[in-house]
C-alpha cells in the first residue's frame, strides 16, 4: 500500500513536471513566433502561406478555439483561421452534382457545325439544321 502510494506521488510528480516544461516550450515557441512577425512587420512584406500551410494551421487550430487562438495567434488572426478550416469543411463534403435530363451535345458535332457555318455563309439556322 504504502509503495502505491509512493508511485502515485512519483508520478503526479512527473506529471507536473512535464506540464510545465510544455508550457515553457508553448511559451517560447509564441515567442519566437511574434519576433519573426516583427521582422517580417519591420521589412514591410507580407507572409504568403500556401494552400496546404493554410490547411494545416486550420487544421490545428481550429480544436483550440477562438479564446485560445487569441492568445497564441501571431501569424494570422483567429478569425482567419477558422475561415480557412470552414473552407476545408466546404471543400470536403462538396461533392460532383449529378447532372440531370438530356445529356449535352458532343464536342465533334459542335465543331462540325461551326466549321459547316464558317464554310457557308449563305446558310441559315434552318439549313445547318437541316444538314
Amino acid at each position: 500500500m504504502i509503495e502505491t502510494i509512493h508511485l502515485q506521488l512519483l508520478l503526479a510528480t512527473f506529471a507536473g513536471w512535464v506540464g510545465r516544461h510544455q508550457a515553457r516550450v508553448i511559451a517560447y515557441l509564441i515567442k519566437e513566433n511574434r519576433v519573426l512577425k516583427e521582422q517580417l512587420g519591420s521589412s514591410g512584406k507580407r507572409l504568403h502561406l500556401t494552400d496546404d500551410q493554410r490547411r494545416r494551421l486550420a487544421a490545428k487550430g481550429k480544436p483550440l478555439g477562438r479564446k485560445a487562438l487569441r492568445q497564441i495567434a501571431t501569424i494570422v488572426t483567429p478569425d482567419t483561421i477558422l475561415a480557412w478550416h470552414r473552407k476545408l469543411i466546404a471543400a470536403k463534403w462538396t461533392y460532383p452534382r449529378k447532372r440531370v435530363g438530356r445529356p449535352g451535345v458532343m464536342k465533334e458535332i459542335r465543331e462540325l457545325i461551326v466549321r459547316m457555318a464558317e464554310e457557308n455563309p449563305s446558310w441559315g439556322y434552318a439549313r445547318i439544321q437541316g444538314a
